[in-house]
């Protein structure tokens, strides 16, 4: 595959990536948060291509089958939460409490949500012969600079239109766990 065609895969697999990172920087936006969000997506972006390489055909049926599910309660969950939690009462505010997305489990669950396709391209990549490799790395690095800027750019609609972006945050999240069980 050519630089070209390899970029325009690689972002093309970094916009799930991109619309959850905008989701979850409505609410989520600290330098620490940011950074563990960014990596963890371009990192798992990198390693789906990588093990789907070495997967082959039979196991991918198997995965195929349930991780639209578990993508979907995931995401539907956070997304439910963040929307609920933005529809109190400025004084019911509790932000603390709710569940950080860029920590532990979830982190890890969004991040496999996100990288799911990834894992197709790598069993393509390996059945056409194509570099693994350069595609994988290229294809973490953009999804780790879109999740990157896509936290940025939620967190300032954030700013700008207050707890409706939150709201709107909320709704993104649950679209897209709702496409992971459509598509």
């Amino acid at each position: 595959m050519e630089f070209i065609e390899t970029f325009l895969v690689a972002v093309a697999l970094g916009c799930d990536a991109f619309a959850v990172g905008m989701g979850v920087g409505t609410r989520f936006c600290a330098p620490r948060q940011v950074f563990r969000l960014s990596f963890h997506f371009g990192l798992f972006q990198f390693l789906m291509p990588v093990i789907g390489w070495f997967l082959g055909q039979n196991m991918v049926g198997i995965m195929r089958r349930w991780a639209p599910w578990v993508a979907f309660a995931l995401l539907f969950f956070i997304g439910a939460k963040m929307g609920y939690e933005s529809l109190k009462p400025p004084e019911s505010d509790k932000r603390d409490e709710c569940i950080d997305p860029t920590r532990g489990f979830s982190l890890v669950m969004l991040s496999v949500a996100t990288s799911i396709d990834a894992l197709g391209v790598g069993i393509g990549l390996g059945i056409m012969g194509q570099s693994l490799f350069f595609s994988a790395i290229c294809i973490g690095i953009v999804a780790c600079a879109m999740t990157w800027m896509a936290m940025k750019l939620g967190n300032r609609l954030s700013e700008k239109f207050g707890r409706r972006m939150e709201t709107v945050g909320g709704l993104i999240l649950i679209g897209i766990a709702v496409k992971f069980l459509v598509a």
